[in-house]
């Protein structure tokens, strides 16, 4: 058996001997074994060096902050802002102590406190003429944010020109399409009381417009001068509403209204527009109420004709042989038409056909004062006045002038206005 196989070199399988195994290369920087020791079968990673010891940290040192210095800005302000109204205020009494100590030779009357005097053109005479503006709308509200309305402004002036000696006339500068019944009234029964207890005489001078109110407040005056030009007359009453039904019953909505009479709810807006289509009750409800609204009208209307009237015929009787005497027909013009100062010369509505200077002629020719001079009535200026400027501002829109503040008709109200201003 042996000889036939051959016998092969035995190997021994195992670790090879020390020559034949690949020894590990340390690595750089450490110190392999030593050479006469056998070397190891797996080389141990270093020990990981010491943590460093523990340091606590100091604690932060806290440093106040420097407090900020104020650079008074706000106090400047303020004191910026006082001093202007301190300035102003001085600046107002000193003007109205030299006003007094310039004028205090015409002391014939008690002094308003609500009212200065300021000379528009002065003469050499101590005789003066008031002028007095009739501007814009006729309402009693005040629509420049003054302290009066324009009613009170009015009557004030005439009351301090009444205890006034040296006032020998009035000169009222018309320029208005009108307005209320009631402020347009109050300023004529002012103009004709003034002139029966004073027995001064009152010109008015019409500017570009003198419509309506702007003419009722012009009748009593003892001589009226108009521009050829000029607009006025319309001499009648309205009263406007808008009736809004139909649009209410297209977007579905019904009114429901509760009343304690069957004509409270006269004059309302949202009423059916169309007679027909009520009941015979309503009908009969409706047809009365617009007979109530003609008769308010028709009264207010006649009281406008009686004051066209009466002043037109005084005035006529004092100016007698000159002046102008109303026109037989006059009543058939007053139908809410306007028509030109010439035309109101022929039907005897105004006396004269000029301008401002030429009613300033006429009425010193009437007082018979050719020397007199040309005052006006204002509010003072006062440290009120000023704080009233930084308290509120009545400035919500854009507005443009057109000489007159228009005004919108409201609801209910009767006017002595030509709608032809009207927004």
């Amino acid at each position: 058996m042996d000889d036939q196989f051959p016998q092969e070199e035995s190997k021994t399988i195992g670790t090879p001997p020390p020559e034949t195994q690949a020894r590990p290369v340390p690595p750089q920087g450490i110190a392999g074994p030593p050479t006469g020791s056998p070397p190891p079968l797996f080389s141990a990673p270093p020990p990981p060096p010491p943590p460093p010891p523990f340091q606590s940290a100091p604690p932060p040192i806290l440093v106040p902050p420097k407090p900020k210095r104020s650079s008074g800005s706000g106090w400047r302000l303020v004191a910026l802002i006082a001093l202007v109204v301190l300035a102003f205020s001085l600046f107002a009494n000193l003007s109205y102590l030299a006003r007094f100590l310039l004028h205090s030779e015409s002391r014939s009357y008690e002094r308003n406190k609500n009212l200065e005097e300021v000379f528009i053109e002065r003469k050499s005479s101590p005789n003066k003429i008031l002028v007095i503006d009739v501007e814009g709308i006729i309402t009693s509200a005040n629509l420049d944010g003054g302290t009066m309305g324009m009613v009170d402004f009015i009557s004030e002036q005439l009351k301090t020109a009444a205890k006034d000696n040296d006032i020998k006339a009035v000169l009222l500068k018309v320029n208005s399409p009108g307005g209320e019944v009631l402020a347009a009234d109050e300023i004529n029964r002012a103009i004709t009381k003034f002139q029966k207890e004073t027995g001064r005489p009152v010109v008015a001078s019409m500017g570009s417009l003198a419509a309506s109110g702007g003419y009722y407040v012009s009748a009593p005056c003892r001589w009226i001068v108009a521009n050829e030009l000029t607009i006025t007359g319309s001499i009648g009453v309205i009263m406007h509403g808008y009736n809004y039904r139909g649009l209410m019953d297209k977007v579905g909505v019904r009114p429901e209204t509760y009343k304690s009479g069957k004509f409270k709810d006269m004059l309302s807006g949202d009423k059916e527009p169309d007679i027909d289509k009520l009941s015979p009750e309503d009908r009969d409800i409706r047809l009365e109420e617009r007979k109530m609204v003609k008769s308010l009208i028709a009264e207010t209307f006649d009281r406008f004709k009686m004051v066209v009237r009466t002043g037109r015929k005084e005035s006529y009787t004092r100016n007698s042989p000159e002046g102008q005497q109303l026109a037989e027909d006059w009543e058939s013009y007053a139908d809410g038409r306007v028509f030109s100062g010439k035309q109101a010369l022929n039907l005897g509505f105004v006396d004269e056909l000029g301008n401002f200077e030429d009613a300033v002629r006429r009425t010193r020719e009437i007082a018979d004062v050719p020397d007199a001079s040309l005052v006006a009535y204002r509010e003072p200026f006062n440290l009120g006045s000023l704080l009233g400027l930084f308290g509120k501002s009545d400035i919500k829109s854009i507005k443009v002038d057109l000489g007159f503040n228009s005004t919108r008709l409201q609801a209910g109200h009767m006017y002595y206005i030509t709608p032809m201003v009207l927004d």
